[in-house]
């Protein structure tokens, strides 16, 4: 095998030219038997195979950087750096990330995450690399999804000012995470089909020289002419009048042809665009016939494709079908997405509602005020987001939403852990960014039903902005029999004792469950109280609590700073009486990648580990 060959980042440059299409087909046959196992980004990476070899026979990592934007396309540039036998633990706790990370490789120049991010992060090394007069090459890598993002093109109007070599490779695959949307993706798509461009531009002046007479002149008058030839012959117009050199577009699948076209950027003293067309999926019939579908997976089975995990409904898919059946009765609701329909379960919602559906591409600022103005046009729009993405847009929500006390609604998934994405995607941080806003309601349900009722609620009985979060992974069906109706910051009582009190808010509702029966096993009286809003907190059930509980516990799943317990310990604080107070919240810190459960029991907020915590309280009082 030639995949054997490759320990380290300079083998691949040891390699006959004959054995390039050989390694590609391996390391895709490698992705697929590892990644149907460990799960993990896969039609992203099967697309990007042939570009990263093309990078590695081209440059000198890692003394030359690349950024990875995302990231989730790094695992052929981490098997090219010699991380190859770290697979086995991908995504795992304690194993190889599924993103770059610094603290992982010299070979990662730059954390990536979210997207947009790697043009602006490329022009940062740059800089860095001029300031301190380092001889060395930058390479941002940024797909055409992400391209819709306004940070992207911050980036591109500020790489225009360089006066050193800067390469940006546009990844263009027509595809995010679904299918591209708005202007941008019609450009590129209309760059595409132009595939005699590139010979154009480097035959034309040629061509224009060997006729006489008129053919110098010719080339005179369209060199006094704005743009010149540009204009009748470079794809990449957008990009050259934004003052970048475009070079492409080239096919993402033939490295040779790349590495030519990387020698031509490494010669130029200023910023560069290389465009390259890439399969997502590429390689892999499953994947390349339903690349969304493909992009982040659990096991698999190779052969048919098919998932290997639960077939348990999630709560995407709880909130998936009760959207759609709001929008059956209320004709003024619209439903946005940032790129993320699958992700977010508006599939099915815009398949049925084509009209009452926008996907604003990556773009979560806009989705915020785009969502404002359709409240003041006389729309219901409600957000589906990621708790991590959302962090984007937290300017738009604080000035042109809640300043304004609109009618819109945050249906937040992902909200705390969500497990083998890591740092960047946890949603750790929702309940404190959005609780310090005037205007803002924050809900949270313990079950499935109660996330239908609180998406009910938010859409039929509020009438200025709300946020309903709710965690990734299976829905709970426990609790059915308490089912207290939905009013304006009231909790629902479950199991009234006394001695120890538990307030807890959505997921964390079910580990206070647990956490109770533990507690009474050890002969502790405990009651059990359904927070359901963060925001505004039921004080009037806290002051109930405080007059017959020794211990007060306070449980999200979200950090201490700004979410539900310190408003909780605030309150308290103001009594003269300071009953005993315990907060269980996720650290002040970011948490890995990893199984959620095992996260849990690692950072200490699993039902053994507070039960532990609590009788030692309980036994020093």
């Amino acid at each position: 095998m030639v995949l054997e060959k490759i320990k380290n980042a300079e083998d691949i440059k040891k390699l006959k030219r004959s054995e390039y299409r050989l390694l590609a087909q391996e390391i895709r046959e490698f992705l697929i038997e590892k990644l149907s196992v460990t799960g993990g980004h896969l039609a992203s990476n099967l697309g990007v195979v042939e570009l990263t070899m093309a990078l590695y026979l081209s440059f000198d990592f890692p003394k030359d950087q690349v950024v990875w934007d995302v990231g989730h396309q790094s695992y052929t540039h981490k098997i090219l750096s010699g991380r190859m036998a770290w697979f086995d633990e991908l995504r795992k706790f304690g194993g190889m990330s599924g993103f770059p990370k610094r603290k992982e490789s010299p070979f990662d120049a730059f954390d990536t995450g979210h997207s947009s991010t790697s043009i602006s992060a490329g022009l940062g090394l740059a800089k860095a690399r001029d300031v301190l007069g380092e001889n060395k090459f930058v390479v941002s890598v940024i797909g055409d999804g992400a391209l819709t993002g306004g940070m992207a093109y911050e980036a591109l109007n500020n790489a225009a000012q360089l006066k050193n070599n800067f390469i940006i490779v546009l990844n263009d695959n027509n595809m995010s995470i679904a299918p591209n949307v708005g202007g941008m993706s019609q450009y590129l798509s209309g760059m595409r089909t132009k595939k005699g461009y590139t010979t154009l531009k480097k035959n034309v002046v040629s061509a224009l020289n060997q006729m006489p007479v008129i053919g110098k002149r010719a080339i005179t008058k369209l060199k006094k002419t704005k743009n010149g030839i540009k204009q009748m012959v470079i794809p990449g117009m957008l990009f050259e009048n934004m003052g970048l050199t475009y070079l492409g577009p080239v096919d993402g699948h033939n490295i040779l042809q790349m590495m030519q076209i990387f020698q031509e950027a490494k010669r130029l003293d200023h910023a560069v665009l290389v465009h390259v067309i890439t399969k997502k999926g590429k390689g892999y019939a499953p994947a390349e016939n339903a690349p969304s579908e493909f992009h982040g997976v659990g096991p698999f089975d190779i052969v048919t494709g098919k998932s290997l995990g639960s077939k348990k409904i999630g709560y995407t898919e709880v909130f998936s079908n009760e959207i759609c059946a709001l929008a059956r009765r209320h004709s003024r609701l619209v439903a946005i997405t940032a790129a993320m329909p699958g992700g977010t379960g508006l599939s099915h919602f815009a398949k049925e509602f084509p009209e009452r559906f926008v996907d604003v591409g990556i773009a979560e600022e806009h989705a915020v005020t785009c969502a404002a103005g359709m409240a003041v046009g006389g729309l219901l729009p409600v957000f589906a987001v990621y708790s991590s993405f959302l962090q984007r847009g937290f300017d738009q929500v604080v000035h042109d939403v809640c300043i304004q006390n609109l009618h819109v609604v945050f249906a937040i998934d992902r909200a705390g852990l969500v497990g083998a994405d890591g740092e960047t995607h946890q949603g750790l941080f929702d309940l404190s960014y959005l609780g310090i806003i005037p205007n803002m309601v924050i809900m949270a349900p313990k079950n499935s039903e109660e996330l239908k009722m609180m998406l009910r609620f938010a859409v039929e009985d509020h009438q200025g902005p709300i946020a309903l979060r709710y965690p990734r992974g299976v829905a709970y069906e426990g609790f059915s029999q308490y089912h207290a109706p939905i009013v304006l910051g009231r909790a629902e009582m479950m199991e009234e004792e006394e001695q120890i009190a538990l307030f807890a808010l959505g997921s964390m509702v079910t580990t206070a469950e647990h956490l109770r029966e533990k507690l009474k096993k050890k002969g502790y009286r405990v009651s059990l109280v359904n927070a359901r809003f963060a925001k505004p907190v039921d004080f009037s059930m806290i002051d109930r609590l405080l007059e017959k509980h020794q211990l007060l516990v306070t449980m999200e799943e979200n950090v201490l700073r700004g979410g539900m317990g310190e408003a909780v310990a605030d309150y308290i604080a103001q009594r003269k009486e300071r009953p005993l107070l315990y907060h269980v919240t996720l650290p002040d810190d970011y948490v890995e990648h990893g199984d959620v459960t095992k996260l849990k029991s690692y950072i200490g907020v699993d039902s053994d580990r507070i039960a532990e915590r609590i009788i030692r309280i309980m036994e020093n009082r």
